[in-house]
């Protein structure tokens, strides 16, 4: 019996798909069990209460639809080098590096450095890009 081991790039797919919770939560911080009268968490009506937000949590909301988006390419491009075959420290690599960039352009983000967040976002573009293509031959 052999058993499918994760490699360091799969634990990345994870963490790309819990960055976008992680930044819901972010938005919603400090809010929870205040009532709607005083500005509290409305989960009855989430999308509706963060789409009102504004300052740092309306940029959490923004990060974390961001981060939705651009989950699907990274997943597909980890599994399309991990098909193709690529070099599995190389997919590694640029799997971590992928998340890294994704934390800082969140942190970017929310602090409202949007510049720099222009550029994290450019680079973490590229390196997925990069992941697509290190299989090919």
């Amino acid at each position: 019996m052999t058993f499918a081991r994760f490699t360091l790039a799969y634990w990345c797919v994870l963490i790309a798909a819990l960055l976008p919770i992680i930044c819901a939560g972010i938005a919603k911080s400090g809010k929870f069990g205040i009532s709607l009268a005083k500005g509290g968490y409305d989960n009855d009506n989430p999308r509706a209460w963060l789409a009102g937000q504004d300052d740092w949590r309306a940029r959490a909301n923004g990060a974390q639809a961001n981060s939705f988006e651009a989950m699907p390419f990274f997943i597909g491009a980890v599994i399309i080098a991990h098909q193709l075959g690529a070099y599995q420290a190389r997919v590694d690599i640029l799997a971590f590096i992928f998340v890294f960039l994704r934390i800082l352009y969140i942190m970017m983000y929310v602090a409202g450095l949007s510049n720099i967040r222009s550029i994290v976002w450019v680079l973490a573009f590229a390196v997925n890009i990069g992941i697509l293509f290190v299989g090919y031959r």
